[in-house]
């Protein structure tokens, strides 16, 4: 009874050690880069070399927690929530849940907040909007619930199409397609940030979740292969906002 703590102990220390040193592997190639470059290209010290070690630590020890969290919660919650919903056999639930999840998890993602922002100010710079703070906060505001919107349509295409069997790629090849011709059409303005806007929307939240959700779907679906139909649903939530965000600014700035 008296070595139970100890062999607790010593699981619990080895276990984080273990993904301490898995996310050390991980962050190995960005620190190599790094300090060739500082080192040898740019032939000078690291500054702040303490303060650097310290922060590199703090990145080590979240990565390996935050990896952690994802494998013990919001992977389980997604295939959870997938495989409620199917046994339910609402399509309605189904449907609403993919696109609120869609929505929920990029209307607050801190990348699209600043994009958003900037793309404002940038705009009033530029003379497309007037030099007002109301001005300025609505069109990033739009911007964020185009971009919102159009996620949490692509999540509800996404699982459409793995309930519907609809092969994935047409559906991406077609996609790219309707984007360059909407390209044409749409204000040069916009188009850079369309483009952006596709990867701003791949966020540490939504990926996990949505990937989870599509392969909980494809594992309790008959004649679904996790494999084949569980992944592609990151791949709409790319593919959509560069076509939602240039209609919004054919909308806002006219063709």
């Amino acid at each position: 009874m008296k070595m139970a703590p100890f062999l607790l102990n010593s699981k619990t220390i080895s276990f984080v050690l273990g993904k301490l040193r898995q996310s050390a592997t991980d962050l190995l190639p960005i620190v190599l880069v790094i300090a060739f470059f500082q080192l040898v290209v740019i032939r000078q010290p690291l500054p702040q070399l303490g303060e650097m070690l310290f922060g590199a630590l703090l990145v080590l020890i979240g990565l390996s927690m935050f990896i952690q969290g994802l494998e013990m919660a919001l992977f389980p919650i997604g295939e959870n929530m997938a495989y409620a919903l199917s046994r339910k056999g609402s399509l309605f639930w189904l449907m609403l849940f993919a696109f609120s999840l869609g929505f929920s998890t990029t209307v607050a993602e801190p990348a699209l907040i600043a994009i958003a922002k900037e793309a404002a100010q940038i705009a009033m710079e530029g003379g497309l909007l007037a030099d007002d703070p109301k001005t300025m906060a609505s069109y990033a505001f739009g911007l964020r619930m185009t971009v919102a919107f159009s996620v949490g349509f692509a999540i509800l295409l996404g699982v459409l199409r793995i309930l519907l069997n609809w092969p994935i790629h047409y559906l991406i090849i077609g996609g790219y397609i309707l984007v360059m011709l909407i390209t044409t059409i749409a204000p040069a303005e916009i188009v850079g940030i369309a483009y952006d806007a596709g990867g701003v929307t791949t966020s540490t939240i939504t990926v996990p979740l949505v990937t989870a959700l599509g392969v909980g779907l494809a594992t309790v679906i008959r004649g679904r292969n996790p494999l084949l139909d569980g992944f592609g649903l990151i791949a709409f939530a790319s593919l959509l906002p560069m076509m939602f965000v240039m209609g919004y600014g054919v909308v806002v700035f006219g063709i």
